[in-house]
């Protein structure tokens, strides 16, 4: 038996579709009923389903009357604010190309996406680093627009370009990962395959607005289902959420591996009387930590598999609870194979974890990149460089990258491109990056290095915090004689965590 799923549980997209549009289709009938709660110990920020749709429609109309036309790109550097999401979705109403971006992201990361991606606007918080652009529209502004005459929806082919998200390759350079409208028809084979989402449901997400982990699971899929989404307030502390979950009773809890660590350093109890279960993804899950939260909350947590060239596929769920060791099944709908040289495995055999291209979460390329685009497919299969191996019960074994992508804080990071900035670093020679666990199930990113002499460490994590998103500096800088090669010349990674890890 081959290590593939066959299911086919959901019916095609529409013909005639617009994301925003899905995610707001309850709108009108939910009308008064609370959509999203900004939650912080003092009160709540509220909005109903009919606020949220006029303010994202109106913002669709302002947007409109800058002079963009459908197709344009919109380049989103916003905060963690409500303002992110009403952007996001206001754009996608009237057919403009949004590309939501980190805050994190520093000046010279910004530049070189605005290099490749040549947008009609920018949408900035001042708070924010940005370039100079001759098509900045404020914050401000587009506050303004939440009360202008609804935008018509922008209906059209599903497999139009949609919106556009920036993650890292194997390459070392950021590359731009495109979707199309229906991406977000393949989220609703999670609300049971992952969620067991239903209308009655508070969602909380531990993420900040102008996260895309947040903007899918804590936002959007909460939305399209007709449930309340609950987003802690900005400046929120993982040791807070506790008390907020307490007073504001989610139901069902979201958030990356490490929140949940750092709830649980100073929470050893966990009082959220509705919760059902808490979902995690962005990174593997240590098995010491869902314990350590099923100690203090009584819940379990279900995990899921994805990546940015896909929506999650593969997730335990309520109704299909993990085995130990295990990720969980592929989800109802989805087609998942464990694919080898020539094709797919036998179960119980190691081979990388592939979505079919008819998969409507998964992306339509790298945006100028068609080679590495038709790279990621062995026939019909879209590889994603993840080895697993499929059970006899359908489930699947996450057995690690095939490659040397890193996971900080739920985002993945290319070593490489962390080692193109710190090699411009005055007095450097050579550098190799990679992820070590410097305690069990915490790791951190470690830049090795070769000098004549030893650099000031100091200036070293001064010149990352400059160049470098907080989550891609290297939290260690180690001077080594050599780095370890092996006999073609590459960089031996693998030699490099082994060794530092065997000696602290």
């Amino acid at each position: 038996m081959y290590s593939i799923s066959r299911s086919e549980g959901y019916l095609p997209c529409p013909g005639s579709f617009n994301m925003a549009a899905h995610v707001l289709q309850h709108a009108t009938r939910l009308g008064d009923k609370t959509a999203l709660s900004v939650v912080a110990p003092g009160g709540t920020e509220d909005w109903s389903f009919a606020a949220l749709e006029a303010a994202v429609r109106g913002t669709g109309t302002g947007l409109l009357q800058l002079g963009l036309v459908a197709g344009d790109i919109v380049l989103m550097r916003l905060g963690n604010t409500v303002d992110f999401p009403l952007a996001y979705l206001g754009a996608l109403a009237v057919g403009l190309v949004p590309v939501p971006t980190a805050a994190a992201l520093t000046l010279p990361e910004v530049e070189r996406i605005v290099k490749v991606l040549n947008p009609k606007v920018i949408l900035r918080d001042p708070s924010i680093d940005c370039p100079t652009h001759p098509g900045i529209c404020t914050v401000d502004k587009l506050r303004e627009m939440r009360g202008l005459p609804a935008a018509q929806w922008n209906m059209g082919n599903p497999n139009r370009l949609g919106y556009i998200i920036y993650t890292s390759g194997t390459s070392g350079d950021p590359h731009a990962v495109m979707h199309a409208h229906r991406a977000i028809w393949a989220r609703q084979m999670m609300f049971d395959g992952w969620y067991g989402l239903r209308e009655d449901d508070r969602v909380m997400h531990a993420g900040a607005f102008n996260w895309t982990y947040t903007l899918g699971t804590g936002l959007m899929d909460p939305w399209t289902k007709g449930a309340t989404a609950l987003i802690p307030a900005a400046g929120s502390t993982a040791d807070g959420l506790p008390d907020l979950m307490k007073r504001y009773k989610p139901s069902i809890f979201a958030a990356a591996p490490g929140v949940y660590r750092q709830m649980l350093k100073r929470n050893t109890h966990v009082e959220a009387p509705n919760l059902r279960h808490g979902l995690s993804a962005g990174e593997k899950l240590p098995a010491s930590v869902s314990k350590a939260w099923r100690d203090a909350s009584g819940t379990e947590i279900y995990e899921a598999y994805g990546m940015s060239e896909c929506s999650t596929f593969i997730s335990a769920s309520p109704g299909h609870p993990a085995r130990e060791g295990a990720l969980g099944r592929p989800q109802d709908g989805r087609r998942v194979a464990l694919i080898g040289q020539s094709g797919p495995v036998a179960v119980g055999t190691e081979g990388t974890i592939a979505i079919h291209k008819s998969d409507p979460g998964l992306m339509l390329g790298y945006l100028g990149r068609a080679e590495q685009t038709e790279a990621k497919y062995q026939d019909d299969w879209f590889l994603t460089g993840d080895q697993g191996m499929m059970g006899d019960d359908g489930q699947i074994t996450y057995l690690g990258r095939n490659d040397d992508m890193m996971n900080a804080g739920g985002f993945r990071v290319s070593p490489i491109e962390i080692e193109q900035t710190l090699a411009k670093f005055p007095g450097i020679h050579a550098v190799g990056v990679c992820e070590v666990e410097v305690r069990s199930d915490v790791t951190i990113i470690a830049a090795f290095y070769t000098a004549d002499v030893p650099l000031d460490a100091t200036a070293l994590a001064l010149y990352a915090e400059h160049n470098m998103a907080r989550y891609k500096q290297p939290r260690v800088f180690i001077h080594l004689p050599e780095l370890p090669m092996g006999a073609n010349g590459k960089l031996l990674r693998r030699t490099l965590r082994t060794t530092y890890e065997a000696h602290i």
